[in-house]
């Protein structure tokens, strides 16, 4: 009796100690976290395809609006910091395939890739770094996004140095699909800053992996979003077969270079992750 009371102490010391030792790393990883916000000053700009940089029908129209002031991270979030986040908190993925989907391409889960997350999942974390800094932390609304990725509002096609497009040098290389090459499919993201970043400071908004947003998509939002601080429609375009909600991805992958502009617009399911998904958090001193 006594060696089995001595066995369970032994084990609850060391769960203990394993639980302490994520809450220290995760406390760090929030400070790093919170350490790479970049702020962006408000302003006007048109939104929506302006340069004619897309081909896509839910680009249009271009259309004014305003934001407000807010801080968005410079790089999209780690695979090793989302894990460390289920770690430390319990949480579970919302795609029930994630386990399987790990299993079958490892190589894409590496700690340094950007995490492949679904967009609950990518809520669920800048919330819960919201909850630890008291900050209103969110991932960033659509039109927050295109106006950071465009250097305030600018007229640029990419949101790379320079506003261009240029093979590995500014963002990812072109994929030459085709039955001569079959390695193709085995293409992976690059970890985050990995290329230069805009001209505000931030990394990979074009051509790394799609970057969930807060907003819900509908393909013809624009056409009726308010001037100030839009947040998409309160109501989207539902995926038939998830029963849930599709959310906005912007921002192009890796997979596709001629799709990453600043304006691609692209839509997934809320709890479905892919291997071309990421994301990063953003907040606003204001709290909206």
């Amino acid at each position: 009796m006594r060696y089995l009371v001595f066995s369970l102490l032994v084990v609850t010391s060391a769960l203990s100690g394993c639980s302490l030792y994520y809450e220290s790393q995760a406390k760090d990883m929030v400070q790093r976290q919170m350490d790479a916000m970049v702020f962006v000053e408000g302003g006007e700009f048109m939104m929506g395809n302006p340069g004619g940089w897309s081909v896509r029908s839910d680009t249009i129209p271009a259309h004014r609006v305003i934001v407000d002031d807010f801080y968005i991270q410079k790089y999209e979030v780690t695979q090793e910091d989302f894990e460390l986040f289920m770690a430390v908190t319990g949480y579970t993925p919302s795609d029930s395939r994630y386990k399987d989907m790990k299993d079958e391409m490892p190589e894409r889960f590496d700690n340094a890739l950007p995490a492949v997350t679904s967009w609950v999942d990518s809520n669920a974390f800048c919330v819960w770094l919201g909850n630890h800094t008291g900050k209103e932390v969110r991932l960033p609304t659509e039109a927050e996004w295109e106006y950071a990725a465009r250097d305030r509002g600018k007229m640029l096609p990419y949101a790379t140095e320079g506003g261009e497009a240029i093979e590995d040098v500014t963002m990812a290389a072109k994929i030459e699909v085709s039955r001569y090459n079959p390695s193709a499919k085995a293409v992976l993201p690059k970890p985050p800053g990995a290329f230069p970043p805009n001209a505000l400071g931030l990394y990979d908004m074009s051509g790394n992996v799609g970057e969930w947003v807060g907003d819900k998509y509908s393909n013809d939002y624009y056409q009726t979003s308010p001037i100030d601080n839009p947040k998409g429609p309160a109501v989207g375009q539902t995926d038939i077969f998830e029963g849930s909600s599709y959310r906005v991805l912007r921002g192009g992958h890796y997979e596709e270079f001629e799709g990453n502009t600043t304006v691609t617009r692209r839509k997934g399911s809320e709890t479905l992750a892919a291997k071309s998904r990421g994301f990063r958090c953003s907040w606003d001193p204001a709290g909206h």
